[in-house]
């Protein structure tokens, strides 16, 4: 099975550049080599390679600053997807595309299924939900997977900053009222090889949104106080301590973009498919944080 990959070089994109090959013959594509948004790179990566499966990694993911670059958030996280599932419909190819937790307002006491009613408060994921529908319009033959929180060990995130951080300030004051889940590129990629085999052996998932993340459910204050436990327990020396972080809320944090405070993926359709149990989020995120720290500890 041959499988194009664009986005190789993202965060997302490195962790499934390394797990894709177990499952068929990869073509890794950065933006370098295919630029979602210059449809004849796009075209001659498909009509080269003649894939079996797109999986499109690429996305612009800048959050606070698609408020100020709509034009260029819509031409990546929409208008190219449309241009891309319209391509690979007339293909008769699968089509994986990621998509995010901030197509969803925050407002919802629970944990939000795939049905639930889509209210994006940010440029960021007003762009990606379009992406969202445009797959929808276009494709026949596809998997979108919603995830949130994404922290992996390449590229920049969440985990990397705080480390900086705490490794030159006293204190830390972190955001207490936004609750979701990390979710490891490791995690997701994982769940993508289980959908590509399921292809590969005739016995696709339903054609639709899956959501994807670890169980259980936290705050960003809650992933520092993690990520330093296991930094100080790695004899990673740190002027900010756990007991040094303070918990601030939204309101006093103000960024460019809004966020959503409930971010949380209720995950039973997915579960339904996977033939192994999604982990905790601790479980998953303390791997991803051991790379980082031992990253960290070396430079």
């Amino acid at each position: 099975m041959k499988l194009l990959l664009l986005g190789a070089n993202g965060q997302l994109g490195q962790e499934l550049r390394r797990a894709l090959p177990e499952v068929g013959e990869v073509k890794a594509c950065d933006r370098y080599e295919v630029d979602l948004t210059d449809t004849q790179s796009v075209l001659l990566a498909l009509e080269t390679f003649n894939p079996d499966i797109v999986i499109n990694a690429a996305a612009y993911t800048a959050v606070d600053k698609a408020e100020t670059n709509c034009i260029q958030a819509f031409s990546v996280n929409a208008d190219a997807v449309r241009f891309l599932a319209n391509e690979v419909e007339k293909r008769g190819i699968w089509l994986i595309h990621y998509s995010t937790d901030y197509i969803f307002d925050g407002r919802k006491d629970d944990a939000y299924r795939e049905t639930d009613p889509t209210n994006p408060v940010n440029v960021y994921g007003e762009s990606k939900l379009a992406g969202e529908q445009a797959v929808i319009a276009k494709g026949s033959k596809y998997l979108i997977f919603r995830t949130s929180w994404v922290i992996g060990k390449d590229g920049n995130n969440f985990a990397k900053t705080i480390l900086k951080l705490a490794s030159g300030h006293d204190t830390l004051n972190v955001i207490n009222d936004q609750i979701g889940v990390p979710t490891s590129p490791a995690l997701i990629s994982k769940v993508t090889v289980s959908a590509i085999n399921a292809i590969k052996n005739g016995d696709a998932w339903l054609v639709g949104i899956y959501h994807l993340a670890p169980k259980g459910k936290t705050t960003w204050f809650g992933v520092a106080e993690v990520l330093l436990d296991i930094a100080t327990n790695s004899n990673i020396e740190l002027s900010t301590r756990t007991t040094q972080i303070k918990a601030t809320i939204t309101a006093e944090y103000p960024t460019a973009a809004k966020r959503p405070l409930n971010s949380c993926l209720n995950t039973d359709k997915l579960a339904e498919y996977l033939s192994f149990e999604l982990p905790h989020w601790k479980d998953d995120f303390f791997v991803t944080a051991k790379s980082i720290i031992k990253e960290f500890k070396a430079v």
